[in-house]
């Protein structure tokens, strides 16, 4: 009885999700989450070597996955990895934006170049994406979109520049999409994570005394792992958060409120 309770709360069984930014970090842990869920994921990112790797592993482990090489920092690239990653396994009823970059100049020190690229890979593909993929969900009757944000769409710390303006945008991106589309049973959302010790985070994960002190800012006394979002994505991508649409959920060790 509860593995059929379990089941019709989290079970991702004959689901296609698309993870941009997959190969890595968050990314990663999140394709890896909703695979061995039972989806059918098709992560999308620039390195070869790394998709290959990523899927390598959750195939060898009975998963089906999948990948494309596509670069997001471009409108046509991003319209052409959607429909290389629709075609693939059909057409999305889950899709991450995890896929991001992490430019930050101070402002003073601030180009054109690095906004423009920043803006796009981090809000700008998530909206092409969303536009190519929520009307389809909505007409199928379910769907979920879950973006990756970060503290620094709430506050500005350790130099966030564009890419706190960036992930602003995207929660707020996950408001108007939800919006549209959750009366039809597309929930949109996102996961705000603290500081996690990834490949985006090289910079400060160099500095000892930075990293313990962001440990400290958290209520459990440690730094973020990649892992620690696959129970939330799970759930944020299953039947089970039919009623939760439009939140920036936290998964951030207590640090935005202590």
């Amino acid at each position: 009885m509860s593995q059929t309770y379990l089941s019709e709360l989290f079970s991702l069984d004959d689901r296609v999700a698309i993870v941009t930014g997959g190969s890595s970090g968050i990314g990663r842990a999140i394709a890896g989450a909703l695979a061995r869920a039972g989806a059918r994921v098709v992560v999308v990112a620039r390195r070869q070597a790394e998709l290959a790797a990523t899927v390598d592993e959750l195939t060898a482990g009975g998963c089906r996955a999948a990948w494309v090489s596509a670069d997001l920092s471009t409108r046509d690239g991003v319209r052409a990895a959607a429909e290389q990653a629709a075609g693939v396994f059909g057409e999305p009823d889950i899709l991450v934006n995890s896929a991001g970059i992490n430019l930050r100049p101070p402002m003073n020190e601030m180009t054109d170049d690095v906004w423009d690229i920043t803006m796009t890979v981090n809000l700008e593909a998530p909206y092409l994406l969303g536009r190519r993929f929520g009307p389809g969900m909505a007409e199928r009757g379910f769907g979920r979109i879950i973006h990756v944000s970060s503290q620094q769409a709430h506050r500005a710390f350790v130099q966030s520049g564009v890419y706190g303006v960036s992930k602003g945008g995207l929660e707020s991106l996950a408001r108007s999409q939800a919006e549209a589309w959750s009366a039809h049973g597309v929930t949109c959302n996102t996961l705000v994570p603290g500081f996690v010790m990834t490949p985006l985070n090289a910079r400060l994960s160099s500095d000892p005394e930075k990293v313990a002190e962001l440990a400290a800012r958290t209520m459990v006394g440690r730094n973020g792992l990649a892992e620690d979002f696959a129970g939330a994505a799970v759930f944020l991508a299953g039947r089970g958060s039919a009623y939760v649409t439009g939140q920036s959920i936290f998964v951030d060790g207590g640090m935005s409120v202590h």
